[in-house]
């Protein structure tokens, strides 16, 4: 600071710069300092002699850097309140007359409207740098500026137009955080709650609503709160609501949302039938021109979400060469929308889909971009759903020490997000692979876990092969229960046919004919697979066709 009080004009100088960043132009410096010229020149020379700055680059593009952060910190220090203010508030008004920084930088506006008490200012273009920030999906950055912006819109007196501002950023809250804290975290639930709360209170107020979706919305994050931490009988319930709601408000977009939410609902309660007769109106409603806009604005696409959801009804439902190409067109057409919450969702649904239908190279390859995806976004809960993924790839491909590392380490951390969805597929591979390693204590418990999951939430989709897993593990035990193993894969088959779910039925029924032909009954296991394998009209190239086809093969030897 001593040396600062020295440097006497130039000291003013240092402490503008200090105001404006630790780097900072010199055709900036000069519009805020107000100088002449060769006064600011000598100004600057004096600061790089007493080693304060460094200068960069030739006039007209000369930048200049404090030479330590302490440095900057030091002459900003020197600032008092008032003055500190007002020089704050000569920056952001010398930065609003340079558009390509009114433009393109509004945080760096929004910092300096901050720093000299401007709230309201700052609060819109805090606001402004969060929207910006959303649309290059720097999922992070935005919820930092929104946090912001709705901060200092508190600290204002309510108007109808604060009013509407402060639901429009709250609203912009909810997906960030839900990406990256996960979608059953607290912190996003209480943001779409908190949305919700907003909204009711311009209504008691009499002013109209801005957007008439909004309740809508906030409605529907609410419902994927039930989907991702999952309660059957809540997801339903509120499905049902939203299906009311959009009939209701009519047009295309409030049914695709009520259909979608119904859609998805009745997929993981394994009502897969009618699951895809929820999905396809989805698909049927849309209109690409009129509405892949909105994943701009709610940062999901009702078709690429309808394709996901639909390849596993289809997988179910015994059409494995339909789900894939479903599973294959979510992908692609995330991609080409191009924002990176909307592709980790894909990816992570669709690698479940590759990995049931046996496609492990295809299912390795999307796990591993999601999880480098997931990183470069910041994004636990999906990062966390890319590894349990690659641990299912390992489980079903022999590495099964591996396979067992990863479970083990990563769901509780799954779990801490808030997320139950899948837990049930999750701890039954991690079982099967306990069980094939000799681990059979520790395979007796995750089994258990998984069915405990499924009676819990009333997660069914995956039930069937819950009960067949734990009929296998029954059969590796030293004591090899075969009467257990048998009423497991009865409970299992008995699930499959309740659902339609053909695939799941092959599965069950192909372990229960292994059982019997090693019981020397051949007959009876032919009997039963038989029927379900000549049901299927594609897909005899997947894994579990091949391998029922080999399968009475033998048993017809």
């Amino acid at each position: 600071m001593a040396r600062l009080d020295r440097l006497g004009p130039a000291k003013e100088v240092a402490q503008i710069g200090a105001a404006i960043g630790r780097e900072f132009s010199h055709v900036l410096l000069a519009a805020v300092v107000r100088r002449p010229e060769a006064e600011l020149v000598s100004s600057l020379d004096r600061l790089i002699r007493a080693g304060l700055l460094f200068c960069k680059g030739m006039p007209p593009h000369t930048t200049y850097l404090f030479k330590h952060v302490l440095v900057q910190d030091a002459a900003y220090g020197t600032l008092l309140r008032q003055p500190r203010r007002a020089l704050h508030a000569r920056i952001a008004d010398t930065l609003e007359r340079l558009p390509d920084i009114a433009e393109g930088q509004p945080d760096l506006l929004a910092r300096h409207y901050t720093e000299a008490g401007l709230i309201d200012k700052a609060a819109a273009l805090w606001g402004k740098a969060a929207l910006r920030s959303l649309e290059r999906s720097a999922l992070v950055e935005a919820i930092e500026q929104l946090k912001r912006a709705l901060g200092q819109i508190a600290t204002l007196p309510s108007t109808p137009s604060l009013r509407r501002e402060e639901i429009k950023l709250q609203f912009a809250l909810i997906y960030p955080l839900m990406q990256v804290k996960g979608i059953a975290a607290p912190e996003g639930t209480a943001a779409a709650e908190r949305a919700r709360l907003l909204i009711e209170q311009p209504q008691a107020l009499g002013e109209p609503p801005e957007d008439p979706l909004l309740r809508f919305r906030a409605l529907r994050a609410l419902h994927s709160t039930s989907i991702v931490a999952f309660n059957g009988d809540l997801a339903r319930e509120r499905a049902a609501h939203l299906l009311a709601l959009a009939e209701k408000l009519g047009g295309k977009v409030p049914l695709m949302g009520g259909h979608a939410a119904m859609g998805f609902t009745l997929v993981f309660t394994g009502s897969f039938a009618e699951a895809l007769v929820r999905l396809d109106q989805v698909i049927a409603l849309y209109n690409p021109v009129e509405h892949r806009p909105l994943a701009t604005r709610v940062f999901q696409d009702p078709r690429v979400a309808a394709l996901i959801y639909r390849s596993l009804a289809l997988w179910a439902l015994g059409h494995p060469v339909a789900a894939l190409a479903s599973a294959e067109q979510a992908v692609s057409e995330a991609r080409e929308i191009g924002r990176a919450a909307l592709l980790m969702h894909a990816m992570s649904e669709t690698c479940l889909t590759q990995l049931i239908s046996g496609n492990y190279a295809t299912a390795q390859a999307l796990a591993d971009e999601l999880i480098g995806l997931a990183e470069e976004k910041g994004s636990v809960v999906w990062k966390t759903g890319g590894m349990l993924r690659r641990a299912g790839v390992l489980a079903s491909t022999g590495k099964l020490a591996d396979a067992v590392s990863i479970f083990t380490s990563t769901i509780p951390v799954m779990r801490s997000t808030g997320t139950t969805l899948h837990r049930s597929v999750w701890l039954s591979n991690l079982a099967r692979a306990c069980g094939e390693l000799g681990q059979f204590k520790e395979a007796s418990s995750y089994i258990s876990q998984a069915i405990t999951a499924v009676q819990t939430t009333n997660e069914t989709w995956y039930e069937a092969d819950v009960h067949r897993i734990a009929g296998e593990i029954a059969l590796m035990s030293p004591e090899r229960d075969t009467a257990k193993a048998e009423a497991c894969f009865e409970r299992a088959l008995a699930v499959a046919r309740a659902q339609q779910a053909k695939s799941f039925e092959l599965r069950a029924a192909m372990s229960m004919a292994r059982l019997w032909r090693d019981q020397a009954k051949r007959d009876e296991a032919r009997e039963l697979l038989a029927p379900v394998y000549g049901w299927f009209t594609e897909g005899f190239d997947t894994l579990d066709l091949k391998q029922a086809k080999a399968l009475l093969d033998e048993l017809a030897a």
